[in-house]
């Protein structure tokens, strides 16, 4: 087999003659494989010129003529026949949000010296790293790069079946410590000398990063071989640069698609021993929601897509600098965006996507139904949402509502009888409730009583690092969360087509 001269981002590689451009330059670091690597999503795209296959017709479909002219390619559509260099489309660095609501907690950390508390969200990643006397000394955040195999976690597990399970593994483990080292830098302290960890995710995260088999939950009955709630030394998890008998411990899992995140999130609330009715919801890729009625708390899991990660959108992409985060409109009826970083805008991120939806069903260029007469809309050129892209929206936009309406009626409960309405994740931070209300990604109704938690995985992650007795409480709350079935729920298959519309 012929070996080719392979030059990524003025790095010098050898391939094989014939090799997948994707699969190569994913594990040199390439992200953007939203689709998984079937040329549907057109994140992949790289600048590249030498000898290579020709392209195809997906290619042809979703990249321009200019474009094609100019040397960009989909990664993962594209092969190498010979000598050749790829360049990266860079969309700068990623915004994300690691701050949030850390409960009152009894000071008693799991740990004699030094301990860090992750969270490895399906997007995004966070860490922080803490002091015996619970001082936080250090945080660091930064993409998955497991996105490199898929947007969400069914295209993960679907890499996963084809043989990547090593790969996703390693790559988590790589950048967890990558992470440790850089917060011990900047908090001068040594590495060896963390003595405890807490690492939360939802099930398919934190089996990715132990190792355990996903196969169960790709298909019926979704079953999960592990809950978690579990001690793991560092060694077991390839975080090499701890010591290797360093305890971490991994959060109990609610159900298969209700993971360690929302256990997490419950603790960072407290809404197991708040408010009498209260909701909390993560809006995420998977839109997983929790009821406090009483003293019984109930769960759901509704599979989103990753549209509010930027991820399925034409012009979506993650919170980083170029994209528009914010839009409203001005009294001449024209749009008005905030973009990050005050670059030029080259996409539209989460947030933006739920106040451009808004700002096009206020200047009518969208009817209640989602139809848009004049395709595309600009925002801010040369960014623009498609026909596809509000039909993405509205998708995930009522699988978030449904499941909410479909808990409340699970208790016979109304959006009246809630005392408070929690909203967890990174993209509730920067959401605009308001403009979620307008476009019925949460009820109207609970736009009044919303209370933003930030990073609360991340928190509830750190209150059990930091509170021993706090950590065996969790296992006993998660055990005792009540999850809700929605496949075959008639009560969520009404309220998501009824939400379907944006007159909510």
């Amino acid at each position: 087999m012929k070996i080719c001269r392979v030059v990524f981002n003025k790095k010098e590689y050898e391939a094989q003659e014939g090799e997948n451009a994707g699969a190569f330059l994913r594990e040199r670091g390439l992200a953007g494989f939203v689709c998984g690597g079937h040329g549907k999503c057109g994140k992949c795209r790289v600048i590249c010129r030498g000898a290579l296959s020709a392209p195809t017709d997906r290619e042809k479909a979703v990249l321009t003529k200019d474009e094609l002219l100019s040397g960009v390619r989909l990664a993962c559509q594209t092969y190498i026949s010979g000598d050749c260099e790829f360049i990266s489309e860079d969309q700068g660095k990623a915004e994300i949000k690691a701050d949030g609501n850390m409960p009152d907690i009894e000071l008693l950390p799991i740990f004699d010296n030094y301990g860090v508390a992750v969270d490895i969200g399906t997007t995004t990643v966070a860490l922080r790293l803490y002091g015996r006397d619970g001082a936080l000394l250090a945080e660091q955040s930064c993409l998955n790069p497991q996105r490199a195999y898929g947007g969400d976690v069914v295209s993960r597990m679907e890499a996963s079946l084809k043989g990547e399970k090593d790969a996703l593994a390693s790559s988590i483990r790589r950048l967890l410590c990558d992470m440790i080292r850089a917060a011990s830098d900047i908090a001068g302290v040594s590495a060896d000398k963390i003595d405890g960890a807490v690492i939360a995710g939802n099930t398919v995260m934190l089996s990715f990063l132990s190792g355990v088999d996903t196969e169960p939950l790709t298909h019926a009955p979704f079953t999960a071989n592990s809950l978690f709630g579990q001690t793991a030394t560092a060694e077991s998890l390839g975080l090499d640069i701890l010591c290797p008998q360093t305890p971490v411990y991994l959060p109990r899992c609610v159900s298969a698609f209700v993971g360690a995140d929302i256990t997490c999130a419950v603790i960072s609330s407290q809404i197991y021993k708040n408010e009498k009715n209260a909701v909390l919801t993560d809006i995420g890729t998977n839109g997983e929601t929790v009821l406090k009625y009483g003293n019984a708390l109930y769960a759901c899991s509704t599979a989103a897509g990753p549209a509010f990660e930027g991820a399925g959108i034409s012009m979506g992409m993650g919170g980083s600098v170029s994209a528009v985060d914010k839009v409203r409109v001005l009294p001449d009826g024209s749009l008005d965006v905030h973009v990050i970083g005050g670059a030029e805008p080259a996409g539209i991120c989460g947030s933006g996507i739920v106040d451009a939806v808004a700002a096009l069903l206020d200047t009518g260029a969208i009817d209640e139904t989602g139809y848009m007469e004049d395709e595309p809309a600009v925002i801010a050129p040369p960014v623009v949402l498609t026909q596809a892209d509000i039909r993405a929206v509205q998708l995930a936009k009522s699988a978030i509502h449904a499941g909410i309406k479909t808990l409340l009626s699970h208790a016979a409960l109304t959006c009246s009888d809630i005392d408070r309405f929690y909203i967890a994740g990174g993209f509730g931070s920067y959401l605009d409730v308001m403009n979620a209300g307008k476009i019925g990604l949460i009820p109207k109704e609970l736009t009044g009583c919303v209370k933003v938690l930030g990073n609360a995985s991340l928190s509830g992650a750190s209150a059990l690092l930091l509170s021993s007795p706090l950590l065996k409480e969790s296992e006993s709350i998660a055990s005792a969360i009540q999850t809700a079935e929605l496949a075959s729920n008639p009560v969520f298959a009404e309220e998501y087509m009824n939400n379907m519309t944006f007159d909510v």
